[in-house]
């Protein structure tokens, strides 16, 4: 957890983002440390925990780490929690809570809110469109013979 805590406090006085590091490990092996880049690549989904999954993936060659564990200096984020998810890692080891981050500005209620069915109140408007065109797509996947599932 200390390296977790480590590339937060990097990451947050280079101004690269704020308070949050990561570390994915296997075997008691470090095979990825990150911390939050989202002020420094403008990219809002440059998260400690998505961008320590995407570089155990490249660094161990595949998109399931079923076999690894995550750091994480912070509870993660809704989309941070789903990144995890799908990488199918399965312990999740974290400093400071969700309500720690809200207090300091770092609030993510209204989209537990919203994932728990407790408000419809989102800026985000879902628009469904050409549902027809792309059911196409997934009957072609359903029928494709070469699918790799994940």
């Amino acid at each position: 957890m200390q390296i977790a805590i480590d590339e937060a406090r990097y990451g947050m006085k280079h101004n690269h983002g704020g308070p949050f590091g990561a570390i994915v490990v296997k075997d008691g092996n470090i095979i990825s440390r990150t911390h939050n880049n989202v002020l420094r690549t403008n990219d809002p989904t440059a998260h400690a925990e998505i961008l320590a999954i995407r570089e155990a993936s490249a660094i161990l060659g595949k998109f399931d780490l079923s076999d690894c564990e995550i750091y994480t200096s912070s509870e993660p984020c809704p989309m941070c929690l789903a990144a995890i998810y799908w990488a199918r890692i399965k312990t999740v080891y974290y400093g400071s809570d969700k309500d720690d981050v809200a207090a300091i500005g770092f609030d993510d209620s209204l989209f537990y809110r919203h994932i728990q069915g407790e408000t419809h109140d989102m800026t985000l408007k879902l628009i469904n469109t050409e549902r027809e065109e792309c059911l196409k797509l997934l009957r072609e996947w359903s029928e494709k013979s070469d699918k790799q599932m994940y």
